[in-house]
């Protein structure tokens, strides 16, 4: 049955209907809203709704929405260790070599395919092949996610994303030993040159026409010194494609196991690459509350911590 509602303009309420829409009833996007809007089904004082069309105190906003297309990736029964779950959310400890969402190549045995037998409401919540995904993490990277379990969740979440209101940190095992104890590497970040399938660092260029890529801050500390590696611990207040692999091999101390940047040593095997999401702390989209989440290690991680000490 299709849904259907309706929102009278009030004082607060004047401009683009898309706009206003999205104010009122942040379930949906802006984006989102748009699209209803192009597929008619809004409607201002009984005529149909465009975008940019202009309302005011008073217009009758009414809008017509089928119910969510199902899916195509399948429900699977995949363990998943859940580190908080409600009605809005859900937060999860994602294990290494687990792909997030269905892609060429991965059609099941993902982590969307979990989320769809552990929450039957997921299918439709922002789009058919990643419901409720806000970000994400490499299949080899393991660690602290959280998924939306609504539109309103998942809007007010990408949002924190993007302005940057969350924190992030995490752990990683590099080659060799950074210089500094603790540094900040900023560059922009943006399709490699030489291989299109990899990202790049790319200095800044502040005002400079034509810049590559988009601003990139990684922050890291030295914690510990480990025969011919280390452990950092790395704070992202970007959150650029690989954006932690690619600065750590831009100041030549890669990701150990990343076969991609440079971490492939004959010294040393690693299953993976040693990445590691161990915290991160967001603002509950309902209540306001400030959630800070953490993950400890997982065995193969701290297996390699071992036996890097050892040699």
């Amino acid at each position: 049955m299709d849904e259907r509602g309706q929102h009278v303009c009030g004082e607060s309420d004047a401009g683009r209907l898309d706009t206003v829409l999205s104010r009122a009833r942040t379930e949906l996007s802006r984006a989102r809203w748009q699209e209803e809007i192009k597929a008619d089904r809004v409607t201002v004082n009984g005529m149909p709704g465009r975008c940019k069309m202009k309302v005011g105190p008073g217009d009758v906003i009414d809008w017509t929405r089928p119910p969510p297309e199902p899916v195509e990736a399948q429900p699977e029964d995949i363990p998943l260790d859940v580190l908080f779950e409600d009605d809005d959310l859900i937060v999860l400890n994602k294990p290494p070599g687990l792909v997030v969402h269905p892609a060429p190549g991965h059609p099941g045995g993902t982590l969307v395919n979990a989320l769809l037998h552990h929450c039957p409401n997921l299918p439709g919540i922002g789009g058919e092949q990643r419901p409720g995904i806000v970000h994400r993490l490499d299949r080899d990277t393991s660690g602290v996610m959280v998924v939306a379990k609504n539109d309103g969740a998942l809007y007010a979440l990408a949002r924190q994303f993007k302005d940057r209101h969350t924190s992030k940190e995490y752990l990683a095992i590099v080659w060799g030993r950074p210089r500094d104890m603790e540094g900040t590497i900023h560059t922009r970040i943006g399709r490699s040159d030489r291989d299109r399938k990899k990202m790049a660092a790319f200095e800044l260029a502040p005002g400079a026409e034509g810049a590559r890529g988009k601003e990139a801050i990684s922050r890291y500390q030295v914690l510990e010194t480990l025969g011919p590696a280390s452990l950092l611990r790395v704070r992202i207040e970007t959150g650029r494609t690989h954006q932690i692999r690619v600065h750590l091999a831009h100041i030549r101390h890669p990701v150990v196991g990343d076969p991609v940047y440079g971490g492939v040593r004959a010294v040393f095997h690693a299953p993976r690459q040693m990445l590691h999401a161990e915290r991160l702390a967001i603002v509950h989209p309902r209540t306001r509350a400030r959630l800070d989440f953490t993950a400890p290690p997982p065995p193969d991680f701290l297996d390699a911590i071992s036996r890097l000490k050892a040699l």
